[in-house]
């Protein structure tokens, strides 16, 4: 019951989120203000809905730690999307063509990207991945949330079956990983915002098949369609599911030396005790 009030509130603050930023398109710093708005609306939502159904204090989304994981979050992912994008570009699968032709609207990318990064991680981390380890651990839970995670990107205009898989692989499995090794939420916001936002408004590039928007660079894609990402955009490319596997491996080994890993059996007894 707390799994399904949860992911009910979550999806139905989404939904309100998408509605309102959509309706600030085309104004730049509306879409930033309605944006960020928008994911601090999602974040206190969330955390009304697991207080109250949970009886718990909600340490996901601590106050005190919000700053310092946004921050670093989306500097990874920032840099992060500069070095795939950076071998792509070398092995002839990106070019840039100039400057945008409305490099402003970056600014209303940040908004858009903001209210998208929250509301996601809040619903995959948050919800799924969270309930799901109490029952499966740590290991099958983020397989499963990874998966599912990259199967919503095949709702997308010029969806792929390979470039949702490489979204499960890279995104599901790397911003999951990013959860477990801090057990809270703000870094893999940040380290999603940081990614879409760097690959969107900085590098003018395709955002998982939902087409290219105006950035500070115009670009095209090229070449071979392994290397590029083809239609899909870059999150296609061996190289992000390459620095997608090395950036999980790395959060999951924190993750262990922290004790941040659930077994099976561990899960089990937990649920049982819950009951």
């Amino acid at each position: 019951m707390r799994f399904v009030l949860q992911l009910v509130a979550v999806v139905a603050v989404s939904f309100g989120a998408g509605q309102a930023v959509g309706l600030a398109d085309g104004n730049v710093w509306l879409s930033l203000v309605v944006g960020v708005a928008a994911a601090a609306i999602a974040v206190l939502v969330y955390y009304a809905v697991v207080r109250a159904t949970e009886k718990r204090e909600v340490t996901e989304v601590a106050g005190r730690t919000a700053a310092s994981g946004l921050l670093r979050g989306a500097l990874l992912g920032i840099v992060l999307f500069a070095a795939v994008i950076g071998n792509i570009a070398v092995n002839g699968g990106y070019r840039i063509t100039g400057l945008g032709a409305d490099p402003v609207n970056a600014v209303g990318l940040a908004g858009f990207m903001a209210a998208a990064a929250t509301t996601e991680e809040l619903l995959f981390r948050g919800v799924l991945f969270r309930h799901l380890e109490r029952v499966t651990g740590t290991w099958l839970a983020l397989v499963l949330s990874a998966c599912a995670f990259g199967g919503v990107h095949l709702l997308n205009q010029d969806a792929t079956l390979w470039g949702a898989l490489c979204v499960a692989i890279a995104g599901g499995g790397m911003l999951t990983a990013a959860y477990i090794a801090g057990r809270g939420l703000w870094l893999p916001i940040g380290l999603h915002f940081g990614w879409n936002w760097a690959q969107s408004a900085i590098f003018g590039a395709e955002v998982s098949g939902n087409g290219a928007q105006q950035g500070l660079l115009a670009s095209e894609s090229a070449g071979n369609a392994w290397i590029s990402g083809g239609r899909f955009g870059p999150e296609a490319s061996v190289y992000t599911v390459a620095a997608g596997v090395l950036v999980t491996a790395a959060f999951l080994w924190l993750a262990r030396r922290r004790g941040h890993l659930v077994p099976m059996r561990r899960a089990d007894r937990t649920l049982t005790l819950a009951r």
